[in-house]
């Protein structure tokens, strides 16, 4: 399976995806690496221990089975190199602290996820390094935010729960003229459908937990550099001792050979369902930047090439003990936090949502969707039988 620089220019992202990962150096005769359970890693001799010969030197410092996924995602993402992590979460971090020291001044996108700002308001606080919350719209005017101090930029394109987009060129040219780190959150494009190196970021994080696993079934975290950028990233990880399990690298592993087709079905599935849902006088909007209504729509049709299964909706007239009502009365969808799995889900996201600069309007349902595999007409169905069973009280 070995292949040259000719070989990935001219393959296309479905078949980088069945072949990432698979070279006969890590895979020998089979067509899947081996599921390797280590930590000890044993030399010939005490020199060839001391001189570090060997290819693994420790099950933390990594084995075929998390090398592989490693390769994939790198190759995915056009990146130096790639870190896993037990979760999104300690992706998140660990490429944050790669990049900041204490004193440092930190610029967050304000729909980030939660955890990320619970990280930035916690651990790095008490660390001395100060944090900002930005517009997601403010583009190339993020430099007006700027200090002598700041060194990072942090994104999520889209945002979490409200799905902005941001203008990651921009930021990232007058990130990079104040010499900060830019990094964004990319699970809900997945590399395939968005590509932020190839776009001025420096670090890119996935929750590989959702759309990379694709079954609800494993905790993963990725975080891929520039060639500039991965020196520091690989050491903090090192550093840290955030290692994934064989297991959920294999699972993750096996998730990313079936990521295109999936997303592919989640994508048009979920489109359908927000355009339905659009069309519903108890909805008040659908936040989806891949509809031609939404805010964010030119810029992600500049910048992606397709869309994933999440997306939310704000109810018109209702409050809270009708959102609640709608949701606890679906069928087919799920009640849970996660999302990128096989299965729908929906949650009463204006719970959760945390704002700084545009606070969200208080007693303003938001409902978050993720659609599944299922068929869509079929999920439909469910949402408008919960709609007239709402209304008719």
């Amino acid at each position: 399976m070995k292949k040259s620089d000719k070989d990935e220019a001219r393959w296309k992202p479905a078949t980088r995806l069945v072949r990432g990962g698979r070279g006969r150096d890590l895979t020998g005769p089979f067509v899947n690496p081996p599921v390797v359970h280590a930590s000890t890693v044993l030399f010939d001799s005490v020199d060839e221990m001391i001189a570090r010969k060997s290819r693994y030197l420790y099950g933390r410092w990594g084995t075929p089975t998390l090398e592989a996924m490693e390769q994939a995602v790198s190759d995915l993402e056009g990146a130096a190199g790639t870190i896993l992590s037990p979760s999104g979460l300690a992706a998140i971090s660990t490429a944050l602290l790669s990049c900041l020291s204490a004193g440092d001044h930190l610029l967050m996108v304000d729909c980030a996820y939660y955890p990320t700002r619970n990280l930035a308001g916690t651990v790095l606080k008490r660390f001395g390094v100060e944090t900002t919350y930005f517009d997601p719209a403010i583009g190339g005017r993020i430099r007006e935010h700027f200090t002598s101090r700041t060194r990072a930029v942090y994104l999520e394109v889209p945002g979490s729960l409200t799905f902005e987009m941001q203008d990651l060129p921009a930021i990232a040219d007058a990130a990079h003229e104040g010499g900060a780190t830019v990094l964004t959150d990319n699970t809900w494009a997945t590399p395939l459908y968005y590509k932020p190196l190839k776009l001025g970021a420096d670090i890119v994080v996935h929750a590989g937990t959702k759309y990379f696993g694709g079954h609800s079934d494993i905790m993963l975290g990725t975080a891929s550099a520039t060639a500039a950028t991965w020196p520091n990233l690989v050491q903090t990880h090192r550093t840290l001792g955030l290692t994934v399990g064989p297991d959920d690298a294999f699972l993750g592993l096996r998730g990313l050979r079936t990521l295109g087709i999936r997303l592919e079905r989640q994508m048009a599935s979920a489109l359908k369902v927000a355009a339905w849902l659009a069309d519903r006088p108890e909805v008040g909007r659908v936040l989806h930047p891949a509809l031609p209504e939404d805010p964010g729509h030119a810029l992600w049709k500049r910048d992606m090439t397709g869309a994933s299964g999440l997306f939310a909706f704000t109810l018109a007239a209702w409050g809270d003990d009708e959102a609640k009502r709608l949701i606890d009365g679906l069928e087919l969808f799920g009640i849970g936090a996660s999302w990128g799995g096989y299965e729908s889900l929906a949650t009463l996201a204006s719970k959760g949502l945390t704002r700084t600069v545009h606070p969200w309007p208080a007693g303003r349902p938001l409902i978050r969707v993720h659609i599944g595999l299922e068929d869509p007409d079929d999920l439909i169905a469910d949402l408008a039988a919960s709609f007239e069973r709402v209304a008719a009280g």
